[in-house]
């Protein structure tokens, strides 16, 4: 019977901390404002994308040759505003970074600006003109979209992302470096180039880790 008992109570004990260990592995979230800057690695974040984001529209936006221009050709077209396509935004870092958000980012800041327009490209197109194509056969003729209306882009949006990264001891230093282009696809004229170089880390690694 005491040995029943003991057996009893190992079992309890066992399963207590089987429980326990269960329970503290269970992740920790914590809900926070959008805006909360959180850096966790020292690598490129969601506040990053926001303050280069937010540098490059307003110099985009603000310049000269781009509202000359946007003045020129609405005169020149019956008021109609010029239209853009994205391109590819290179990723030149030593690290991932998803261009795809700069680019968005600066896409819907512009448009919502409402000076310029901007037309699909990429697997958006490609999707659209298969869409298209098979309407013709399969939709009736009243509604199936018509071939050959697409509207033609005047200007195409390029960038990249650059880093460099000097490391001395426990000590990382990362500054980036984003550019973003605005040029004429008939003329290859640049219209406007801006660049942010704001963002620069200073990471420093435990000596000692456990």
């Amino acid at each position: 019977m005491f040995h029943q008992k003991k057996r009893s109570l190992w079992a309890v004990l066992i399963g207590g901390v089987i429980l326990s260990a269960g329970c503290s592995s269970a992740p920790k979230v914590v809900r926070v404002d959008a805006d909360t800057q959180i850096d966790l690695t020292g690598n490129w974040n969601d506040q990053d994308v926001k303050i280069v984001c937010d540098s490059l529209i307003n110099d985009c936006l603000k310049a000269g040759r781009v509202a000359q221009f946007i003045k020129q050709y609405s005169a020149e077209h019956e008021g109609r505003r010029p239209s853009a396509i994205v391109g590819r935004f290179r990723n030149d870092s030593s690290e991932h970074i998803d261009t795809s958000v700069i680019a968005k980012s600066l896409e819907i800041a512009i448009v919502q600006d409402g000076r310029l327009d901007f037309v699909a490209g990429g697997e958006t197109r490609d999707e659209l003109r298969e869409e298209r194509q098979d309407q013709q056969a399969q939709a009736s003729e009243e509604t199936a979209s018509a071939l050959g209306k697409e509207t033609g882009a005047v200007f195409l949006l390029t960038g990249a992302v650059k880093s460099i990264v000097d490391k001395a001891g426990d000590t990382t230093v990362r500054s980036y470096f984003v550019s973003a282009e605005l040029t004429s696809i008939e003329t290859n004229t640049r219209l406007w180039m801006g660049q942010n170089s704001e963002i620069k880390k200073v990471i420093k690694q435990p000596k000692y880790k456990l």
